[in-house]
């Protein structure tokens, strides 16, 4: 009697991390969710974990800029932070925005953020076949390693106007010409720093929304990231 030996191969299985970085205004955060549920992965927006520090030392009368009052917020809250602490909708207002800016300039406070980040990334959530990940520095510092980069950007005029609509559907009173000063200084702010300074990866995918619908910014991200994989 002869005996065929069977080898059965075990399939491989590697999560897929996604990184989207980009300005504000950009319409990345709109495009990495509706990515996010249409691939059905995991979604981390990591600018408001920034804007989680930044609120609670606006919370504490501190200001955000100070050095000394931004780290020691970082790091006493990274010990405990959960990712049900990023719904609270007080993390969208505007001021938890600039504040977010002003505390990430700060190295420590990246520093302290950095794990949470990446243990998200590198940790396959259940029934997730992967996960997306949009802030400033995901594809440079948080997910090097990242299997599709995209740096969603847009001109700082379109970016100001979207912000401004935005105001104004929450009848928040606002200029555009104010709107505009605001997003420049923060811009300067956060391709400036020395700590994660915005910009895009070497192997990131530019995508340029200026004259896309979000629907458009949409497939043409979907096509990027089928041809990629």
């Amino acid at each position: 009697m002869f005996w065929t030996a069977v080898f059965i191969l075990p399939v491989m299985t590697k999560h897929t991390i996604i990184a989207i970085d980009g300005p504000a205004a950009s319409g990345k955060g709109t495009l990495a969710r509706k990515l996010a549920a249409h691939l059905d992965f995991a979604y981390l927006d990591t600018g408001t974990l920034y804007r989680y520090v930044g609120l609670h030392v606006l919370k504490s009368e501190k200001n955000p800029s100070d050095e000394t009052s931004a780290v020691a917020a970082a790091q006493s809250l990274s010990a405990a932070l959960k990712l049900e602490d990023l719904q609270n909708p007080a993390l969208r207002t505007d001021a938890a925005g600039q504040a977010a800016s002003e505390v990430g300039k700060f190295q420590a406070v990246r520093d302290a953020l950095l794990q949470f980040q990446k243990d998200f990334a590198h940790t396959p959530q259940a029934g997730k076949k992967g996960v997306i990940l949009d802030g400033r520095d995901i594809g440079t510092v948080i997910c090097p390693d990242a299997d599709v980069k995209l740096f969603v950007t847009a001109s700082v005029e379109e970016r100001a106007s979207r912000r401004l609509k935005e105001l104004e559907s929450k009848q928040i009173a606002a200029d555009f010409e104010t709107v505009l000063a605001d997003m420049k200084r923060r811009d300067e702010r956060d391709s400036g720093r020395e700590a994660a300074p915005l910009k895009a990866a070497d192997d990131a995918h530019i995508l340029d929304t200026s004259t896309m619908s979000a629907e458009d910014a949409f497939s043409e991200a979907l096509s990027i990231i089928q041809k990629s994989l």
